[in-house]
């Protein structure tokens, strides 16, 4: 058993220390002497002469007694062990930090909290994608009851005090513990925090004060999304608790794929089949594009993989200015089929063109998919 020593000494403090000092002193001892993060062998007895310290300390009448009579003066009948009851809740910072709890349930319960987001998908052609567009979506989310108008009561009826925790939301018990007496706090079981009790619920909510209901919105989406955007409608989202703020709505997008067109980042790319006497020759022709039919130059001697560029025909960038462009791979059909005409006339091209092969001499771009690994 420790030698009982000055309470003041015990939590270091001077005699006209303030009862911020002393609550101070005691989360500082109260952390560094806790059995349960102190594994010295007299930690529990240093946390108990704290704990006696603080109880009489911060009680102004037992302080005022003990300043006059010493331990004497605070002892009970008989010189018995004064009870130490300390109210828990007061340093729930402490033994949260130590325990992993802090408030208690029912003052977590009633702190508002913003609300559940939503999401929803828009499916997009690749022209509305490309352009934007405006879509009408249905939001379906909680919203107060239209009837109660979000108290949960029936109308000409009114939620009434808790008689249970008095409408504080959580009740208190002393309990006996090897530091002495202490007040544990607990959510109230029959307004489970709420402070409040509902005796005649709302028929149309059963009490719950939000109703389910689906609302048509319209929602501008932008020039250049793609598959993969999101966007962040703020507070369309599910209601908040507790007077929190309503969560946000994330609509996201996805662009269905087109008959003709591939898109790359801004750039859209169109593959183009040409016969062998236009890539030969050269030729015009006309080609889809985003804002409608254009005319396209094929140079003669076109090979094929070859790739035109029109300039500005592609994605608007982003949250920027500017369009990307389109990129028109070209492809030569080699016919298979041919005519007698046909046969007689590309026996005669043959003949001018002569008989000898060569071999295919390695370009940059196999170098590099070699080198890549690709």
């Amino acid at each position: 058993m420790m030698t009982e020593r000055d309470y003041y000494e015990v939590l270091g403090v001077p005699r006209n220390a303030s009862a911020d000092d002393l609550k101070a002193a005691f989360r500082k001892l109260a952390r560094q002497y806790h059995p349960d993060v102190n594994k010295a062998a007299d930690a529990e007895e240093r946390f108990k002469e704290v704990n006696e310290a603080y109880a009489v300390l911060s009680d102004e009448q037992r302080r005022a007694a003990y300043d006059r009579y010493g331990h004497a003066g605070v002892r009970g009948p008989g010189g018995a062990a004064p009870d130490f009851t300390v109210d828990f809740s007061d340093f729930a910072d402490i033994f949260g930090d130590l325990f992993g709890f802090g408030r208690s349930a029912a003052r977590q319960r009633n702190v508002p909290r913003r609300g559940a987001d939503l999401q929803y998908q828009v499916d997009l052609t690749f022209e509305e994608a490309v352009f934007g567009v405006e879509k009408e979506i249905s939001i379906t989310r909680d919203e107060a009851c239209r009837v109660c108008n979000g108290s949960g009561a029936e109308p000409g009826t009114t939620p009434v005090r808790c008689p249970t925790c008095n409408g504080s939301g959580e009740v208190r018990q002393v309990r006996q513990t090897l530091l002495g007496s202490m007040v544990q706090v607990a959510t109230c079981p029959q307004c489970r925090g709420q402070r409040e009790i509902i005796n005649t619920p709302c028929r149309t909510c059963n009490g719950r004060g939000l109703e389910t209901r689906t609302r048509q919105k319209v929602v501008n989406i932008p020039a250049g999304v793609d598959t993969g955007t999101q966007m962040r409608l703020a507070g369309e989202g599910q209601p908040g608790i507790n007077g929190g703020p309503s969560g946000h709505l994330f609509i996201a997008i996805n662009v269905q794929p087109h008959k003709f067109f591939r898109r790359r980042e801004t750039d859209i790319l169109l593959d183009l089949t040409v016969n062998i006497a236009q890539a030969a020759l050269g030729a015009e022709v006309e080609i889809p594009t985003v804002d409608g039919p254009e005319t396209l130059k094929i140079p003669a001697g076109t090979q094929p993989g070859k790739v035109l560029n029109l300039k500005g025909k592609g994605v608007p960038r982003l949250r920027a200015s500017g369009r990307g462009d389109q990129k028109v791979i070209v492809n030569v059909q080699v016919p298979t089929n041919l005519t007698g005409e046909q046969r007689k006339l590309f026996e005669q091209l043959a003949q001018t063109m002569g008989a000898e092969v060569k071999p295919q001499e390695r370009g940059f771009l196999d170098w590099l998919k070699e080198t890549l690994g690709s």
